[in-house]
């Protein structure tokens, strides 16, 4: 099979914009570093279409030696121009087919495909791109081939679809709004500024400067509203009509305005799930929750993470359905708090960056007389006036080291372990016992000057890799040590109890590859 061909249109003209960009950079910067050459214009002509003629035929030969093949057992994929790769992806170890289509592909009838694996953390096949019904097709029929069916589709399979699902939870256009105005994406604030402050007509060190130290000018509010809103807008977008179902043991999602998105999450695969709120979203009783499977996180599109399995949610709505996932039947947690030291550890650390902004900003201020710093700094130095500022916010110290200290926790069950981190936005990671596949302790050196140690439990998910996983941190290093071996001893006691009620699972899902020791790391 070949890729659609309106993918050669996709792939073919960014490849060339980019080479003949380069090409006309290059002739521009080496003809500026010799004396006048003769016919430079022309030669810069030359180089700018040979550069987009040759990113335009690397893209074909791309698109002609680009195979797929879906097998009984696998999916085989021939690509490269240089050099051939050859990829054999078993059916058995794909854990999600994600469609995505932007708003020119959802015009055009045709989707990205990317095929993700057990243990990949990437996407292991990228199908950029093919018709939206092959699309489909593909993810369909993997599906189908991982559930055992035959190669023959049955009536089963022919008849399948969301009406036969379970609707699970759908966001409503209210709650939609909410969404947007409660958890707005920050990740969109420099583009929703670079169009909002244009259009006030302002700078932003002239908006600083008009609002002063200790206020907000009229034109910085509107800037704040504008931006608020623009931010809420592509939340809103992103999670338009976000609908989970469950088709036997998958959850499959789909949501999007502008690009839309749909693909499944393996229940038997989720390793880890997070409930998360925000400052006003606690505020309001609101709260989020995410899934993370093995392997691999199902993104939000290009800006990966987990995947939320419920955007927005009444609280008590999120905790219910977080217990209804098989395997995450967990008790109300009674979270241990570190001990009060740490506390004393946050106020230190947020006192010495005050102090230290403020001097930077000091230093700044007493080099304006140099006609250097001036002009560097521009429109910006008159803000150096109020260098002190910053000092403000020592007042503020106790209470952020205080609610930092009460954001965090931990609290161990029969079959589960529950961490608490984040104040702005908390989240309580729960692992199923049996799921943990190490456990690791480490002290910083200022940990242990306080006699701290943090305790990672860690599971097959990518989020393992970062400090996103569950993670019990500033705890005294003897309870911390106790944490370990008892996180260690409950999956013991958990895979003992498993293989003695269960004889239909298979065990490289379920058996973790190993449990660490503790790991310090200075």
């Amino acid at each position: 099979m070949k890729l659609h061909p309106l993918s050669l249109v996709f792939r073919a003209l960014p490849r060339g914009v980019q080479l003949g960009s380069f090409g006309f950079f290059a002739v521009t910067v080496a003809t500026t570093m010799v004396a006048a050459v003769p016919g430079w214009f022309a030669l810069t002509v030359v180089a700018t279409i040979g550069g987009f003629l040759a990113g335009v035929g690397y893209e074909l030969l791309y698109y002609r030696r680009f195979e797929y093949e879906l097998t009984a057992d696998t999916l085989d994929i021939g690509s490269g121009v240089v050099s051939r790769r050859e990829r054999e992806i078993p059916i058995r170890r794909v854990q999600n087919v994600d469609i995505s289509r932007g708003i020119v592909q959802r015009a055009l009838s045709i989707a990205a495909v990317g095929i993700e694996t057990a243990g990949g953390g990437e996407t292991e096949a990228d199908l950029r791109y093919v018709s939206y019904e092959e699309a489909k097709r593909l993810q369909h029929d993997i599906r189908r081939r991982k559930r055992g069916a035959s190669d023959e589709p049955t009536a089963a399979d022919e008849g399948e679809s969301e009406a036969q699902g379970e609707l699970l939870f759908a966001l409503t256009h209210r709650n939609l709004a909410v969404l947007g105005l409660v958890a707005p994406d920050l990740r969109a604030l420099l583009p929703v500024l670079f169009f909002a402050v244009p259009t006030l007509g302002v700078s932003i060190p002239d908006l600083l400067a008009e609002s002063g130290a200790f206020g907000v000018g009229p034109r910085g509010a509107a800037l704040a509203i504008v931006s608020w809103i623009g931010t809420a807008a592509v939340t809103a977008a992103r999670y338009y009509e976000f609908r989970l179902t469950r088709f036997g043991d998958e959850l499959r999602y789909e949501r999007g305005l502008l690009s839309r998105y749909d693909g499944s999450i393996p229940i038997d695969k989720i390793q880890q799930i997070d409930v998360r709120e925000n400052v006003l979203m606690r505020r309001l009783g609101y709260g989020s929750l995410a899934v993370e499977t093995a392997g691999y996180t199902p993104g939000e599109g290009p800006s990966g993470g987990s995947e939320a399995a419920i955007p927005l949610a009444e609280r008590e709505r999120v905790l219910a359905f977080a217990r209804s996932i098989d395997g995450f039947a967990f008790d109300d947690p009674g979270f241990s708090r570190p001990p009060r030291r740490a506390r004393r550890r946050y106020a230190v650390r947020y006192a010495l960056v005050i102090a230290l902004v403020t001097g930077v900003l000091y230093a700044l201020r007493a080099g304006l007389a140099t006609a250097v710093v001036g002009r560097s700094l521009g429109g910006w130095s008159a803000l150096l006036e109020f260098w002190y500022v910053p000092l403000l916010a020592l007042a503020l110290v106790p209470f952020a080291a205080h609610y930092k200290w009460r954001s965090r926790g931990y609290d161990v069950g029969a079959e589960h372990v529950l961490t608490r981190n984040g104040f702005w936005r908390r989240t309580i990671a729960v692992v199923p016992a049996y799921r943990v596949q190490t456990v690791i302790q480490t002290a910083t050196p200022f940990q242990r000057w306080r006699s701290l140690a943090s305790v990672a439990i860690d599971t097959a998910g990518s989020l393992s890799v970062t400090d996103r996983g569950a993670r019990a941190v500033d705890f005294d290093a003897g309870e911390a040590t106790t944490l370990r071996e008892t996180v260690r001893r409950r999956l013991d006691e958990s895979l003992a109890l498993r293989r003695d009620v269960s004889t239909t699972n298979d065990p490289a899902d379920d058996v973790p590859d190993r449990v660490s020791g503790d790991e310090d790391h200075a």
